[in-house]
Parts: structure tokens; C-alpha cells; sequence
């Protein structure tokens, strides 16, 4: 159950998670653009199919993730319920959510990537910056900040598929404790880098992150990761490979195998409530996983 939103915390995510109209236009125009790729145009028939077959006899069951598409790889469904149990209900079960444009849709990839703490790694260069102590890594004490952050970072596409409308949800999951942010504050006390995700029973998914200096989503991700191994979590899902997760130590397994491995940790101990940091940077950067 959600706690009551304080009115000033209301206020300020009023704030936050909005999207002007032509932003909203502009996302939408990067979107369909981005899906008449060569890459992924191919894919275009059978989502158009999806979609057709759900119109004509709608199926709000939550959708077995071993029979996804392969192409578009991963494409299970449609999610008719975006909601907090529903996103709960299709995270324990291996999905995910995501669309750049609706309808929203879940989502299995036929390789997950992973990452199993003693297998982390981090960079010399990396340790070497966390060893300077210029930033400061917090958990849970600026979930909006975040998550309006990671929606509108900075690349060569503005590609975002966190709309208000996922930024409010996600905020609703954080009041229940089930999503979480960690911070990277810089010497002026400024919000440098970030990321959230969600805690599933043992596993935790990593949804998005930004770094507005450098490595500071890097240095704040390995603070968490020190964290959840302390925390006895199994692992933590990167859902697909990225350069950021390839660095630190993730690699990618089959669907099934991910599945098996989500089951078991689904009955592990997990850290409950907001978080709090209990180590410094500096103290991390000497972390050596085993």
C-alpha cells in the first residue's frame, strides 16, 4: 500500500513529470521514425498483427514470456493495465513494460542481461574517481529528481519512453517501496547522476540511469550493486546489454535460464522500506566481489 503523498512532494512532481505538447510531438515524430529503421521495420507486421488480434478479442491475461516474438525480439504482448499490481504481477513474471509510442506493451528478450555480483567490475579509472570523494552516492532520497532526469537526458535522439504518465506510476511504486532511486551528488550538493529501478523478490531491475558528469551514473551504479550483494539480492537484471552494464561485469543469458534464476530468487531475502547508504564511495571503490 502507497503512503499519502505529502503536498509539497505533490506539488514538486506535479512539476516534474510533464510533457509539454511538443515535446509530446517530438517524442512521437523520433518514435516512429526510430521503428522504419532497417533494423526494425521487419518487425513492423507482426506488431501491427498484435495489435489487430487484440482489438478484435482483447486477452488482459498477462502473457507467457517464453512465447515472445522474435521479431520484434522480445514483443509478448500488450499490457491492458498499466497499473501498480499489474507492473508487479508482469515483473515477477519476467516481463516488462515499454513503448515509445502506445500502446504500451510487455516486453521478453530471448537473451537478458545480468549481472551476478561476484562477477562486477570495476575500471581502475573508475575506482580512481571514487577515490577523490567529489561526489556522494545516497539511495532513496530523491526518486523524482531521478526519474525526471533519466526521461529527459540529453542524446542525439530524444527517445524517452518515460512519460509522465510512467514517472507518476513508477513514483506510486517508490511510496510502496518497490522502486528505488540511488543519487550522485556532486561538491556543490547538485544531482550529477543517477538511475532507479525495482526490488522483485531477490532480483532487482535496473530501468534507467543519466550522468550529467562524467561516470557519475557508473560510480552511483556501483555503489548500489555494493548494496544489493551486501543485501544477499541474486542478481540484477539489466533487462538488454548496454556499454554502462557491459563495463561493469553483466553478461547475457538465455530467456529460459533467466527465468529459472528470477524464480529461485523470488523466494530470497530482500532489503524492505526506503533504503539508506551504508557505506561512503570511497569505502566501495575498494570493493573487490568474490
Amino acid at each position: 500500500m502507497s503512503l499519502p503523498v505529502a503536498p509539497g512532494r505533490a506539488a514538486r512532481r506535479a512539476a516534474l513529470f510533464r510533457e509539454t505538447p511538443l515535446a509530446m510531438a517530438e517524442r512521437w515524430a523520433v518514435a516512429i521514425a526510430w521503428s522504419l529503421m532497417p533494423k526494425r521495420i521487419t518487425g513492423l507486421p507482426n506488431l501491427v498483427r498484435l495489435c489487430f488480434n487484440e482489438l478484435l478479442a482483447p486477452d488482459r491475461a498477462l502473457p507467457d514470456p517464453e512465447r515472445a516474438l522474435d521479431n520484434p525480439p522480445g514483443l509478448a504482448g500488450l499490457v491492458h493495465e498499466f497499473t501498480l499490481p499489474a507492473l508487479l504481477a508482469g515483473y515477477r513474471r519476467g516481463l516488462y513494460p515499454l513503448a515509445h509510442m502506445a500502446p504500451m506493451k510487455w516486453w521478453s528478450p530471448p537473451r537478458r542481461s545480468v549481472l551476478f555480483f561476484e562477477e562486477t567490475h570495476l575500471a581502475k579509472r573508475l575506482r580512481r574517481q571514487m577515490r577523490q570523494a567529489r561526489y556522494t552516492v545516497t539511495l532513496d532520497q530523491d526518486f523524482d529528481g531521478v526519474i525526471a532526469a533519466c526521461a529527459h537526458r540529453q542524446s542525439r535522439l530524444n527517445l524517452t519512453w518515460i512519460t509522465p504518465k510512467v514517472m507518476r506510476l513508477y513514483a506510486e511504486l517508490f511510496d510502496a517501496s518497490h522502486a528505488h532511486s540511488f543519487e550522485v551528488w556532486n561538491e556543490k550538493g547538485e544531482l550529477a547522476g543517477g538511475g532507479y529501478g525495482l526490488a522483485i523478490g531477490g532480483t532487482f531491475v535496473t530501468e534507467s540511469q543519466f550522468s550529467r558528469e562524467p561516470n557519475t551514473s557508473k560510480i552511483g551504479f556501483a555503489v548500489l550493486n555494493w548494496h544489493l550483494a551486501r543485501w544477499g539480492f541474486a542478481f540484477n537484471d539489466g533487462k538488454v546489454m548496454t556499454p554502462t552494464c557491459r563495463d561493469m561485469g553483466f553478461r547475457e543469458i538465455p530467456r529460459r535460464e533467466f527465468l529459472a534464476r528470477l524464480a529461485d530468487a523470488g523466494r530470497s531475502p530482500v532489503e524492505s522500506g526506503h533504503w539508506q547508504a551504508a557505506a561512503d564511495v570511497m569505502t566501495i571503490a575498494d570493493w573487490q566481489p568474490q
